[in-house]
C-alpha cells in the first residue's frame, strides 16, 4: 500500500497523541496549552473509551481530606493492593501529586460531587483505608470526566490548538535515525476514510487502553483491543507485569433477552462503590460466601473477591454460573430512595435490563477490567524506544503491582500523562531536574528476566493442527482467553492456550502489520499478539501473585526468589538474568 503524507513542510514541535481516554485527552489538552502542536488520534469517537465507562471514581488525597486520611496511608494501601509487587517510587508520586490534577480537572471544567457541606462528596471503595473517591454524577464519573475534557479538547480544535482526527486505526509507527540511541519514533500510520495515511511528529503517546476484548465478558468498551500494546511492541518497546489482568468482580450477567434488546449488548459493570456502600454476594441458596473467603469479605482486594466467585461457583459445580449482588440492605439502611440518588446510572442500567435491585438481586459474574501490565514506562512516561511514550493502562509504571487498587486507573492516567507531557516539553532536563537516562528505565526492579520472543508456543508446546485448534475467529480467541488463561489457571491451561494461540499463529501473523485496510483485521492481529505475550508471561510466573493465579502454584518457600522478579519481554533480546 502507498501511505499518502498527512502534514508536509516546516512545522513547529509537534507531540501525536494516540487515543481519547482520560489520558490521552488531559495530556492533549496539556500540551496544547504549553504551545505544542498537538495531534490526537483516536480510532473511534472522542468519547470511545475505557474512561467513559468508568463508574467509581477517582482516589485522592486533598488538601483537606477525609478526616484520619493521609498521603502516607494513600501509599500503604495502593501497595498492599499491589501485593508486594509495585515500584513504590511510582506509587509515592501518584499518591503525592494526586491533588495537583485533580486541580488540573478543574481548570478544563470537570466538577465533581459535593456533599451537604459543600465540600468534596468522599466515597469508601475496596481496600481503601479511608473515604478518598471522588465521583461526579454519582455512578458516571467516567463519562462526566471525560464529557468536559471533551468539550475542552473540541474548544482548543476551535481554536487550531489541537487537531482531532476521528476514526483513524493507528496501524505502525515510523522510525528513524537517533543520535544517541538507535532509531526514535517520529510518526505514525493510521487508516481513514479507507486510506493509509502518515503523521509526522517529534514523538508519540500511547494513551490507547487495555485489552478487555480478549476475554468473553468484559467491562471495556469494543475499542479494547490492545493496539499500543502492539504499537510498541513491534517498534521493539519493552513490555512487562502481562500475567497481572484485573478481573472485575461483579458484572452483571444479563438474561439473553435482555442481551438483545436494544442498549443491552455491552456487558455492566456494577461499581465498587455500591459494595463500598454495604451491598453484599450471595449465591443462589441466598448464602453470604465472601466471609468465608476473606476477613474484610466484599472489600477485599478485586483479585480476591474474583477468584473468591470463580472457586465458589467451582464448589457448587457451577463453574461458569453466577452469583448474586444483594443491594437491597442499602436500602434497607440508609432509607428508599437512596441507591436512585446515589447510583442513578446504575438504577436505570438495571431496570432496563428487568432487575429491580432496590427489591432483587442482581445476578453477577467476574469481567475482564483492567490490565495492570503493559509498555514498560520510567516516571516520566518514556518507553525504552527513544520518541515514544505511553500513560495510562496501556503503560507499565509499576505503580498499579500485581492488583490495582480501585479508582487509582484514572488518576495514573492524569499523573502519568502530564509528567509524560512535561518530559516531552522540557526534555532530559526536566521540569524540575535532570530526568534519568533512558538506559536506567528499570532500575527501581530489583530482578527482572528478559527473554527473546520468537518461538510463540513457549517451551514445551506440542505440534497443534488447524483443525485441533479449529480456526481463527475473535470469539474463538475470547472463549480460549476465558478457559485457559483467566481468573483461574494451571500450567496445564496455560499450555494449551499457547498451543492453540500458536496454530493460529500462521494465518493472523501478530508479529507483523497487516497488510490490509480493514480495521478489524489489524485489531485481530493485536488481539491474538497481545494474547500470545499474555500466555507466555502467565507460564513463566508459575506462583500465585496478585490478581495471577495459579491452582498449580510453586510452594511459598519455592517462590519466595522470584517473588518480585519482572518478566520483561522486548520483541529481539538475548536471554539476560539481571
Amino acid at each position: 500500500m502507498t501511505t499518502e503524507s498527512f502534514a508536509e513542510g516546516h512545522r513547529p514541535k509537534r507531540l501525536i497523541v494516540v487515543g481519547s481516554g482520560i489520558a490521552g485527552l488531559y495530556s492533549a489538552l496539556l500540551a496544547a496549552e504549553a504551545g505544542t502542536d498537538v495531534v490526537l488520534l483516536t480510532k473511534g469517537a472522542l468519547a470511545d473509551s475505557n474512561t467513559y465507562y468508568a463508574q467509581g471514581g477517582i482516589s485522592a488525597v486533598l488538601d483537606e481530606p477525609a478526616p484520619g486520611d493521609t498521603v502516607a496511608a494513600h501509599i500503604a494501601d495502593t501497595l498492599k493492593a499491589g501485593a508486594g509487587h509495585c515500584n513504590e517510587e511510582a506509587v509515592r508520586v501518584l499518591c503525592t501529586e494526586a491533588r495537583l490534577d485533580i486541580a488540573g480537572l478543574g481548570r478544563f471544567g470537570v466538577r465533581f460531587d459535593l456533599d451537604d457541606d459543600g465540600g468534596p462528596a468522599l466515597g469508601l471503595e475496596a481496600a481503601h483505608s479511608a473515604p478518598r473517591i471522588l465521583h461526579t454524577g454519582g455512578d458516571a464519573t467516567g463519562a462526566g470526566v471525560a464529557a468536559a475534557l471533551i468539550r475542552a479538547v473540541l474548544d482548543f480544535q476551535a481554536a487550531g490548538k489541537i487537531q482531532v482526527i476521528g476514526h483513524a486505526q493507528v496501524t505502525s509507527l515510523s522510525q528513524g535515525p537517533d543520535d544517541r540511541r538507535g532509531n526514535r519514533v517520529i510518526g505514525a500510520t493510521f487508516l481513514h476514510d479507507g486510506r493509509e495515511l502518515g503523521v509526522d511528529g517529534d514523538a508519540v503517546l500511547l494513551a490507547t487502553g487495555g485489552a478487555g476484548q480478549l476475554f468473553a465478558q468484559t467491562t471495556n468498551p469494543a475499542v479494547a483491543t490492545a493496539d499500543g500494546l502492539a504499537l510498541a511492541w513491534r517498534a521493539g518497546a519493552a513490555v512487562a507485569d502481562l500475567e497481572f489482568f484485573q478481573f472485575h468482580p461483579t458484572c452483571m450477567v444479563l438474561a439473553d433477552d435482555a442481551r438483545e434488546a436494544e442498549g443491552n449488548n455491552d456487558p455492566l459493570l456494577i461499581s465498587e462503590a455500591v459494595r463500598g456502600e454495604g451491598a453484599v454476594l450471595v449465591d443462589a441458596r441466598g448464602h453470604r460466601f465472601m466471609p468465608d473467603y476473606h476477613p474484610d469479605a466484599e472489600l477485599a482486594p478485586r483479585d480476591v473477591v474474583s477468584r473468591s466467585i470463580a472457586l465458589h461457583l467451582a464448589k457448587l459445580g457451577d463453574p461458569n454460573g453466577h452469583v448474586f449482588l444483594d443491594a437491597t440492605v442499602i436500602e434497607e439502611q440508609r432509607g428508599r430512595g437512596f441507591l436512585a440518588k446515589r447510583f442513578p446510572t446504575l438504577s436505570r442500567r438495571t431496570r432496563q435490563a428487568g432487575v429491580n435491585w432496590t427489591t432483587e438481586l442482581v445476578p453477577v459474574a467476574p469481567a475482564a477490567h483492567y490490565w495492570m501490565g503493559g509498555v514498560v514506562t520510567d516516571l516520566h512516561g518514556r518507553t525504552s524506544v527513544p520518541g515514544l511514550l505511553a500513560a495510562g493502562e496501556v503503560a507499565c509504571t509499576g505503580v498499579q503491582g500485581a492488583n490495582r487498587l480501585a479508582s487509582n486507573s484514572l488518576l495514573e492516567g492524569l499523573v502519568f500523562g502530564r509528567r509524560a507531557v512535561e518530559a516531552f516539553l522540557y526534555g532530559d532536563s526536566g521540569p524540575t531536574g535532570p530526568l534519568a537516562p533512558l538506559d536506567e528505565l528499570e532500575a527501581d526492579v530489583s530482578a527482572h528476566i528478559s527473554w527473546e520472543f520468537e518461538s510463540l508456543p513457549g517451551p514445551g508446546a506440542r505440534e497443534v493442527t488447524f483443525a485441533q485448534a479449529g480456526a481463527f475467529s475473535r470469539q474463538a480467541l475470547r472463549l480460549l482467553m476465558t478457559a485457559k488463561a483467566g481468573v483461574l489457571r494451571s500450567g496445564e491451561l496455560l499450555a494449551e492456550a499457547a498451543e492453540v494461540l500458536a496454530a493460529w499463529d500462521g494465518d493472523v501473523m501478530p508479529l507483523n502489520v497487516p497488510d490490509s485496510l480493514d480495521a478489524r483485521v489489524h485489531e485481530d492481529s493485536n488481539l491474538l499478539l497481545a494474547a500470545q505475550l499474555l500466555v507466555h508471561a502467565a507460564r513463566e510466573r508459575r506462583e500465585s501473585l496478585g490478581a495471577h493465579y495459579r491452582s498449580d502454584s510453586v510452594t511459598e518457600a519455592a517462590a519466595v526468589d522470584d517473588f518480585d522478579k519482572r518478566y520483561t519481554m522486548s520483541r529481539k533480546v538475548s536471554l539476560v538474568h539481571d
